[in-house]
């Protein structure tokens, strides 16, 4: 019994939102209150603990999602601080894949801003029951009533508000409780710790009946015994009634809706409440599913902390040079020193450490069960999105999908003495983060990084810098172009020369001519003398295609040109291997230079979601660029639309996107054919 009442206490909660809407601030806030930690540290001033890295601290937001946990009237609470800036939503995705609840967090002044509603639907994806904290209320400029119709309009959620803000802007003193019917003003603004419940002021009477009114609509609406009693005009009592928001919150019918303003200190104590009356234990969402690598079927795991083992990797970090790998379990337990299984790899990974952790400090525990996030020490070959589970019952559970890299730059180490050290903080960058890939083109030799726009990448360079100390050069890659002919052509060239006192000739006569895009090389053999061995006839294929890895224009190499073989001359014993080599290598850049040679460019497929309204500037945007629009799909109030556009032409598109879109834009970019220029 005592193991299930500790499931049954367990919230393992996420805060997420757009950037600066206060996620962070609240997150302080709720440490603070809850007795985690005697100092509330400062986002404007660096001192947050949540944001624990230097890069963090000087801009100010949050860039990797940070796990800690603290205590609220007997429950353990789990909480990750997601960042809200669109280059780190893998940090989001993943977080909201192993969470059983979501705090979503809006800035009264800003309301539904565009990341907002991107990390919202993907909370809906991963069916993720929410609560919200609409604040800032003492800004100026707030709204909470706008904001609250927002999150229906733009969200197409059902808001449920619990609390009216006492006041607003410069005269906001406090929340009004709906549910108990009773105003909650805070004594101390500094700390914010002490506060009274007060009856509720005169003028906000008729205000305060109309929204206990609209709440109980709203909820019967949901609950069958509360529409009974509200029909009958019987009283709800309060246990009744936070029974009904749980369980239409955890079935995502409605969203219960709190306000306050973190940075004065106020509304914080109501939503730790909310967390723990509204958001649901690891009993109250589905069991996790996953499917058995030996048989095929489907299989489920129930949260219990007896059973089979079932853990996801979610997260990779790099601490101090060693791997550190965050797991959420699902079933059973894992022990430090015990070995565990890995379906996927079909390994065994033993967890040297298991690690509680609070931002970027850590607790060292002995064992973790059902129910827990925790941190693993030693797992060498498990990475983002793996399973780990008990081998004997194996399960795969579905790993988190990462949307690929849109932007790529170049970089060098300043001195050749450090590529090695460049490759291996590289690949130790991407070993943490899915979204951050590197490569090395074969046909420039530049060392390319990917990830998921400027920030993103201008991050990545930092750490190279700061935690990896290998100073880069960063520069845009090279487009690597092709070049091709547009006329047929027919040329014939001998290879007459004495080398090392011996002679050498052959003759080679050929026709090149164009072929359709994306069709590649061709070499045909139409000639049929009979002194062309087999042994002439592989070294002319050789020969051309060594001419063909560079073309006459800017030595890019060839495309979509087919050579056919009409003629040799063959002299014997002069002839030989060497020669027809040569000779078809010259007769075919001569041909190639008279074939009237253009570039070819490399064009990308890219699909772009933005609101419908701004339609119109996404494709005049395109347009400029030189973008072919294939395809438009609405998809509700978003636009879908597919274009073919030279990749020379979307350096800066992200940055412009979100410009002409207020943020709202995203786009997904892959390489489709090269086309003339």
């Amino acid at each position: 019994m005592q193991k299930d009442q500790k499931l049954t206490k367990t919230r393992n909660i996420g805060i997420i939102a757009h950037i600066d809407a206060g996620k962070t601030t609240v997150t302080e806030r709720v440490l603070f209150y809850s007795g985690r930690v005697h100092k509330m540290g400062e986002v404007h001033n660096g001192e947050a603990t949540m944001d624990w890295m230097v890069e963090e601290k000087e801009r100010g937001i949050t860039i990797t999602s940070a796990v800690t946990s603290c205590e609220w009237q007997g429950h353990t609470v789990n909480i990750i601080d997601t960042p809200g800036h669109v280059d780190f939503t893998i940090e989001v995705e993943r977080s909201l894949r192993v969470l059983d609840g979501a705090i979503g967090v809006f800035c009264a002044v800003g309301g539904v801003e565009p990341q907002s509603e991107t990390v919202w639907h993907q909370a809906d994806r991963y069916k993720v029951p929410k609560i919200v904290f609409i604040n800032k209320l003492d800004r100026i400029g707030a709204d909470f009533f706008r904001a609250v119709r927002m999150i229906k309009e733009r969200l197409g959620a059902v808001p449920l508000v619990l609390q009216l803000p006492w006041g607003v802007e410069d005269n906001f003193k406090g929340v009004i409780d709906l549910i108990k019917m009773k105003a909650i003003q805070w004594e101390d603004e500094m700390l914010g710790a002490e506060f009274r419940e007060v009856p509720v002021p005169e003028e906000f009477a008729k205000d305060v009946a109309r929204y206990r009114e609209i709440l109980f609509e709203t909820l019967a609406d949901k609950n069958d015994l509360l529409m009974e009693k509200y029909l009958s005009d019987e009283e709800i009592q309060l246990t009744e009634l936070k029974t009904a928001i749980r369980e239409a919150t955890i079935k995502m019918d409605l969203v219960p809706v709190f306000c306050g303003a973190a940075l004065r200190n106020k509304g914080i104590q109501p939503l730790l409440d909310g967390i723990v009356d509204y958001l649901p234990s690891p009993l109250d969402v589905p069991s996790i599913t996953g499917k058995n690598p030996l048989t095929g079927e489907t299989e489920s795991r129930a949260a219990k902390t007896k059973g089979p083992f079932s853990a996801l990797a979610f997260k990779v970090m790099m601490d101090q040079g060693r791997k550190m790998t965050y797991l959420r379990i699902y079933s059973g337990n894992i022990k430090a020193g015990n070995p565990t299984y890995n379906p996927g790899r079909s390994i065994n990974e033993r967890p040297a450490r298991l690690l509680k952790m609070h931002s970027n400090k850590r607790e060292r525990i002995d064992q973790a069960s059902a129910g827990d996030i925790v941190a693993a020490m030693g797992l060498k070959l498990t990475t983002t999105g793996d399973t780990l589970c008990d081998e004997q019952h194996p399960i795969l559970l579905e790993p988190i999908q990462f949307n690929d890299p849109v932007i790529s730059v170049a970089v060098e180490p300043k001195s050749v003495q450090d590529h090695d050290r460049l490759l291996d903080a590289l690949g130790k960058l991407s070993d943490e983060d899915p979204t951050f890939r590197f490569r090395i083109d074969e046909e420039t030799g530049q060392t390319l990084i990917s990830g998921m726009g400027e920030l993103h990448l201008e991050i990545i360079v930092g750490r190279l810098k700061r935690e990896f100390l290998v100073p880069v050069n960063q520069g845009k890659p090279q487009v690597v172009y092709r070049e091709t002919v547009t006329v047929p052509v027919e040329q014939e060239d001998v290879f007459k020369r004495e080398l090392a006192g011996q002679e050498h000739f052959a003759g080679v006569r050929i026709k090149i001519s164009p072929l359709p895009r994306s069709s590649g090389n061709l070499f045909v053999n139409r000639c049929a003398d009979p002194g062309l061995t087999e042994e002439f006839l592989n070294a002319i294929s050789h020969g051309i295609t060594e001419a063909e890895a560079g073309g006459t224009l800017m030595g890019y190499p060839v495309s979509d040109v087919r050579t056919t073989l009409l003629g040799v001359q063959i002299k014997e014993p002069l002839s030989d291997v060497m020669a027809f080599k040569a000779a078809a290598n010259m007769a075919f850049r001569k041909a190639f230079q008279k074939g009237e040679p253009v570039f070819l460019e490399p064009i990308m497929k890219t699909e772009v979601l933005a609101p419908e309204e701004f339609t119109g500037e996404v494709i005049g945007d395109l347009n400029a660029r030189q973008g072919k629009i294939e395809q438009i799909v609405n998809n509700g109030t978003i636009q879908a639309f597919t274009v073919n556009v030279p990749l020379a032409k979307m350096f800066g598109y992200s940055t412009s996107l979100r410009s002409v879109t207020q943020g709202r834009g995203t786009f997904t970019m892959q390489f489709s054919h090269y086309d003339r220029t």
